[in-house]
């Protein structure tokens, strides 16, 4: 059975549709790497507010919480519930990370939908949400595949690759591949959804350029913040998973 090689091809082919054009790109050239322009640019207003966020919250901390401190304790309440619902009782490492995508995600989905990105004009092609781009979604993907693994290695050793076998050794192929296929439907479902949102709403505004397009818009903000919800608990659940050593 040709596992490794295919394998291998499936990686490759990962690979090769981070290169995926939707339009029009700004492209900058840093060493000699071409890198999206559009997409840092977007990416670093998200990090920003991220960073800009947390800065306020933790800067001065009261024993009687403001509205502000209430809303970011539940937030990392909801995190750390989302972690050890799908972890369990070793949940604890792995908030930060877990965390950190769903913020990331969450704040670019939305980004896409409230920021009038498209009033900026660049040399070539647009602004939009960091997620409506599949070298983001990918770049948030692979590292959830080894995050997977490196936990699963921490936990278990190299007895973690036992796994493959179970619960017979002729579902070897189909388990490798399984684990190859992940990050290919992290990425894809995540920038197929924010991607096609954001052209309803740029056509209905073509369309009809005032009250249709409302109602999407809102909806795309609930779909946003959904999407960005099943992409940090589907990583926590792989996580959990190979911790586990069940499917």
């Amino acid at each position: 059975m040709n596992v490794i090689p295919c394998s291998i091809n499936a990686l490759k082919g990962l690979y090769d549709i981070s290169g995926v054009e939707v339009g029009q790109h700004l492209y900058w050239q840093i060493g000699g790497l071409q890198v999206h322009a559009q997409v840092l640019i977007t990416s670093w207003v998200v990090i920003g507010i991220l960073l800009g966020s947390v800065g306020i919250a933790v800067r001065n901390p009261q024993t009687i919480p403001t509205d502000g401190q209430n809303f970011f304790e539940y937030v990392l309440e909801f995190i750390r519930d989302l972690s050890k619902t799908q972890i369990g009782e070793e949940y604890r490492p792995w908030v930060p990370f877990i965390g950190t995508m769903f913020l990331f995600i969450f704040v670019s989905n939305w980004s896409g939908a409230l920021l009038p990105w498209k009033i900026i004009e660049l040399p070539h092609g647009e602004l939009a949400a960091p997620t409506n781009d599949i070298n983001t979604t990918v770049a948030l993907a692979l590292p959830t595949s080894v995050a997977y693994f490196y936990a699963g290695l921490t936990k278990k050793g190299l007895s973690y690759f036992g796994k493959y076998i179970q619960p017979t050794p002729i579902l070897l192929p189909i388990n490798i591949l399984e684990d190859f296929t992940k990050p290919l439907s992290l990425s894809f479902r995540l920038f197929g959804n924010i991607l096609a949102d954001e052209l309803v709403v740029v056509v209905l505004v073509s369309l009809v350029p005032l009250v249709v397009p409302i109602p999407v818009m809102f909806l795309g903000l609930f779909t946003s913040g959904i999407q960005a919800l099943i992409f940090a608990t589907l990583a926590a659940a792989y996580i959990g998973e190979s911790m586990e050593g069940h499917h």
